[in-house]
């Protein structure tokens, strides 16, 4: 595949190293603030000559990229968070013209964690006496907070767990109303991300984590989804992969 990228900080450097491992070729580096970068926004891009974009930049460009990709014909893989309230109009600008896969987290381990949690969730919500929260760390650069990865298991949370209606991500001054879910934060150091979902009683408590060792894992999993979106339109989420990737390997 000839792949651009959207986003040459950090993860877009991984990206790329993990795409030539697999003999693809990048083809176009956009970054408005690093100098190694070949363009400074999407719309100064060469979009035509990819098959495939992946982006991991800021939520305030992506509606507008997302218009300048269907416009070249090019698929796309976002993993930029903090858009969540777009998404109704960037599916509308997607349409079926193009193949636009989305998602909070691309790693694969993180996406088996989101089905683990869903499944301890669903045992939980049997037994009234279990409270739940989750709790995430990151480095001290990160840009959004709470994590989309975290606002996602609260998001799994809430759609399995009868007692609990509204996330709740700010600091709280007051104690936590018994249908909120506390979804809280940790900015520091050079944390690539860690996760904990906690199914609390009196008598115990139950703890789920998973833990980032590197960039690698999400960078793979957005070079995989590229790699799936290929030949397919429409808006696609990580879940829609994962599925795919599971039903394959169960057939």
């Amino acid at each position: 595949m000839n792949v651009g990228l959207c986003g040459y900080g950090r993860m877009g450097r991984e990206i790329e190293r993990i795409l030539i491992a697999r003999n693809h070729a990048v083809v176009t580096r956009i970054d408005p603030a690093d100098p190694d970068a070949d363009c400074s926004s999407a719309a100064a891009a060469p979009l035509r000559r990819c098959d495939v974009i992946i982006e991991f930049a800021h939520a305030d460009g992506v509606a507008q990229n997302a218009r300048l990709y269907a416009e070249a014909g090019v698929a796309a893989v976002v993993g930029t968070t903090g858009w969540d309230s777009l998404r109704d109009e960037v599916r509308q600008i997607v349409g079926q013209r193009i193949a636009y896969l989305v998602g909070s987290n691309f790693s694969v381990g993180a996406n088996l964690f989101f089905r683990i949690v869903t499944h301890a969730a669903t045992l939980a919500n049997a037994f009234d006496e279990y409270d739940a929260a989750v709790f995430e760390s990151h480095h001290n650069r990160k840009a959004d907070s709470p994590s989309g990865t975290a606002l996602t298991l609260g998001a799994k949370i809430l759609a399995v767990m009868d007692r609990k209606t509204t996330i709740v991500d700010d600091t709280l001054r007051r104690p936590i109303e018994s249908w909120e879910l506390h979804v809280a934060s940790m900015r520091v150091g050079s944390d690539p991300g860690t996760h904990t979902v906690s199914l609390d009683a009196a008598a115990d408590t139950i703890e789920l984590r998973h833990r980032a060792r590197s960039r690698a894992g999400f960078a793979l999993g957005a070079v995989r989804a590229a790699e799936w979106i290929s030949g397919r339109r429409g808006f696609f989420t990580v879940d829609d992969m994962m599925d795919d990737m599971i039903q394959r390997q169960e057939t």
